[in-house]
């Protein structure tokens, strides 16, 4: 078979996508408040065959620029953040094949809970479901979750690594068989069924866990760490990772460097997937590609990137000269390093500028990602480029302007995908596992590994 590619939607519970200026694009829809505003979107891309949505997630509105709220409400810089688990089970109920995976934090919750919540998803859309492992990002967060400051970067890590072990030792308690149903006998073989009494360095866990398997043995594990510890974590855990390549180059150099380091940890890299975010931007010509461009390149403004930037790096971007170099001090503090490292490297600067920082992130414009524009050939002959180099296993598709984005995808780029046998034209299976190429998890051979490794 073809290696294919996969596509991802991303989602954002709130008034825009993750472009802020989206929603003052003429034909973005504003009912976000409603479900069948998610619906809607959720049915043009199962009509498309994309494989996966899922949704971004910050626990605070972003209100570190200035110190206060009033510019993001003001400019409706992702003013509204809904709980996205919620609005995931309405897309699911409106669908049959398309996965759907929503983002939880290692850092403000708790394992158990979040492996149940994913668990019962997982069960009540027949297998369909993803999570997205953050550990946050700023201080809103902590003060919304009742701490004082939010933890140091490394440390979210050390803690998320022992939290995917107890989520991953509950999701492991029933085994595939467990369940018997015999209405005269049994209802399950206690055997099967497994406590885990975790007593770790930041959890303690008893279980036995109460949700069985579902049909894809457990949620799909997403991850988008790029930075040194957080690249690490991925490769330990994730199933499939989203990244921020500037150029084709740089992409296919850190592609193998990422796919390396999957063999490295022990795993294999075939069942790691490795998706750049990009924005595709397509019209039945090339000057209606543009003239589309040119509208969504308006919607943008200054204030989108000092609102998005400060929040991602725990920093108000408000109390800094625009053209002043930040410290080395500062620059350590910084909650998001993935995002500086690239800062740093692509400025050249060993201590950048609030400019260098707005102007090499792209941050709150579409120059935040990869943009495909053009007529149907064209786009897809820019990605069949980044897929066959390699530097891809698949794309991210970030909307820029709602639902049209994705509407305009599934009808030209999709269609011209698959006519170049690089696209799926029906769904694989039943389960998200199945429609990304990925092997269903057996809770016996987790048993035996963990034995194993005891």
């Amino acid at each position: 078979m073809n290696r294919m590619m996969t596509l991802v939607a991303f989602l954002q519970a709130q008034n825009c996508s993750n472009l802020p200026g989206s929603w003052r694009h003429p034909s973005t829809m504003l009912d976000f408040t409603t479900p069948e505003y998610y619906q809607r979107i959720a049915r043009t891309l199962e009509d498309g065959k994309i494989q996966l949505a899922f949704f971004d997630d910050r626990l605070a509105l972003p209100d570190l620029y200035t110190g206060h709220h009033a510019e993001a409400i003001g400019a409706g810089v992702r003013a509204v953040k809904m709980d996205p688990s919620t609005i995931l089970m309405a897309m699911g109920m409106a669908t049959t094949k398309l996965g759907l995976g929503t983002t939880y934090s290692t850092t403000y919750y708790e394992p158990y809970h979040v492996a149940r919540v994913f668990a019962t998803m997982d069960l009540m859309l027949k297998g369909r479901v993803a999570w997205n492992i953050v550990t946050s990002l700023n201080s809103a967060e902590a003060l919304n979750f009742g701490q004082a400051t939010h933890m140091e970067h490394d440390a979210r890590y050390d803690r998320a690594d022992e939290f995917m072990e107890v989520v991953m030792g509950h999701w492991n308690t029933w085994e595939d068989d467990a369940l018997i149903l015999d209405k005269t006998g049994r209802f399950a073989d206690p055997a099967k069924v497994h406590r885990l009494d975790h007593v770790g360095a930041n959890f303690k866990s008893r279980g036995p866990f109460s949700v069985p398997r579902s049909p894809q043995g457990h949620p799909v594990l997403i991850q988008a760490g790029q930075s040194g510890r957080g690249q690490a974590f991925a490769t330990q855990w994730a199933e499939l990772v989203f990244v921020i390549y500037h150029n084709l180059e740089a992409g296919k150099q850190q592609y193998a460097a990422f796919k390396n380091a999957i063999a490295a940890a022990g795993r294999d890299p075939s069942q790691v997937q490795i998706a750049p975010a990009c924005y595709v931007i397509v019209g039945e010509s090339e000057d209606a590609a543009q003239a589309k461009r040119a509208i969504i390149e308006e919607s943008a403004r200054p204030v989108d990137a000092l609102v998005l930037i400060s929040e991602v790096l725990n920093y108000d971007f408000g109390a800094k000269g625009y053209d002043e170099p930040f410290s080395d001090e500062e620059l350590a503090g910084f909650s998001w390093h993935g995002f500086r490292e690239r800062v740093v490297k692509f400025s050249g600067k060993k201590n950048p500028t609030v400019r260098d920082f707005v102007e090499v992130s792209g941050r709150g414009t579409i120059a935040e990602h990869k943009v495909f524009c053009g007529t149907p050939k064209t786009v897809a002959d820019q990605m069949e480029e980044w897929f066959v180099a390699p530097a891809c296993d698949g794309f991210v598709l970030a909307a820029t302007h709602m639902p049209g984005a994705y509407e305009d995808a599934v009808r030209l780029v999709v269609p011209e995908l698959q006519r170049r046998g690089l696209f799926q034209k029906e769904y694989r299976g039943n389960t998200l596992r199945e429609n990304l190429g990925l092997p269903i998890p057996s809770a016996a051979d987790w048993h035996q590994k963990r034995k194993a490794a005891q």
